[in-house]
């Protein structure tokens, strides 16, 4: 059931919620949370059929906000809002409200929100795109007690994780992160069968893929070892090498499905390791509404190497492999020393 509202109100959206409910015999509906979309219109399609097929395991409210950037002076002296009520089949398992706001309105969103939330329950604020750098900071991401944004949608990921980092608040998270959830469960299930120490690693994975740095960081944070971050041409991640004493454990990804996992001493065995689609990705952030210190670890343990060094580039195979890590800068000095302390003795 749909329901169109011109010129309207944030009560009168409330009212026709409870209209539309009574109107197709469902008075109550047993909501878990509210998510907030905030998006254009040109995204806003593909972001609401994600939250929808997501809230089929987190039934709740949906709020699509889209800012209406007014072309004259007038237009935007002018403040409207406009909504469109969605019940029943036509909004997944739970409601949603889309609000298109126009003119002074763009600037005020948060007032326009917060009657429509859910009472006693969570918010959820989800960026697909065009996320602020202080996610806590925005006006519609205070709101949220989990605040959700995509590096990958950024012009330069590289430099949006920096920013990130330096403006984390407990709550962020990011689905460049989310990615990387199967690849990290993979690798850390691999290493409770080996009781060998890793030397170093080299993450292989796309150019510009935020996904491969925040698993870089997570290894180097973790292990406490040199990390090297080499491109490929994907797609995504497609390649971990752990290097031991005893041999390589090595997952590797060509064809973004199927995965095979090398071990020491063990036939190598074929995983699944599929590229996930955004509902399942948005799906699993719901699971959880509490700050993730991993995360925090990761993203932060990379903002000082990105700044010194910026943002990883591409580089042909045969080329030299860019190096992350807290051992990656002291490793080549070593060979360097050798030859300074034979020179006095000629």
């Amino acid at each position: 059931m749909k329901i169109d509202l011109t010129e309207t109100t944030s009560s009168k959206i409330n009212a026709a919620l409870v209209q539309a409910r009574r109107d197709i015999g469902t008075p109550a509906i047993g909501m878990v949370l509210t998510l907030v979309i905030v998006t254009d219109e040109e995204n806003a399609y593909d972001a609401l059929k994600s939250a929808n097929d997501a809230s089929h395991e987190h039934p709740s409210r949906i709020v699509v906000v889209i800012k209406r950037v007014s072309r004259s002076a007038r237009s935007r002296r002018d403040a409207r809002l406009d909504a469109e009520v969605r019940v029943g089949a036509d909004a997944g398992t739970g409601e949603t409200v889309v609000l298109r706001l126009h003119g002074e309105l763009v600037n005020h969103a948060q007032s326009v929100v917060l009657p429509l939330l859910l009472p006693d329950a969570p918010v959820v604020v989800w960026w697909p795109d065009g996320a602020p750098s202080d996610l806590a900071g925005d006006p519609l991401g205070a709101l949220g007690q989990r605040r959700i944004s995509d590096t990958y949608a950024c012009e330069n990921p590289q430099q949006a994780l920096g920013k990130r980092a330096a403006a984390y608040a407990p709550g962020d998270t990011d689905l460049s992160w989310t990615r990387i959830t199967p690849w990290r469960s993979m690798l850390a299930a691999a290493l409770d069968q080996q009781s060998v120490k890793v030397s170093s690693v080299v993450v292989e994975g796309e150019d510009e893929n935020p996904s491969c740095e925040l698993l870089a960081m997570w290894l180097a944070d973790r292990l406490q070892v040199p990390v090297r971050r080499t491109a490929s041409a994907g797609p995504g991640l497609t390649s971990v090498r752990l290097e031991t004493k005893d041999g390589d454990i090595v997952l590797d990804r060509a064809d973004g499905s199927l995965a095979t996992l090398c071990m020491p001493g063990q036939p190598d065995r074929a995983v699944a390791l599929k590229r996930r689609d955004t509902a399942e990705l948005l799906a699993e952030e719901l699971r959880r509404l509490d700050p993730d210190n991993t995360f925090e670890a990761a993203l932060k343990f990379g903002v000082a190497k990105l700044a010194a060094e910026g943002p990883v580039k591409a580089a042909p195979v045969e080329s030299p492999e860019t190096a992350t890590g807290p051992k990656a800068d002291a490793a080549p000095a070593k060979p360097a020393a050798k030859p300074s302390k034979k020179a006095p003795a000629k």
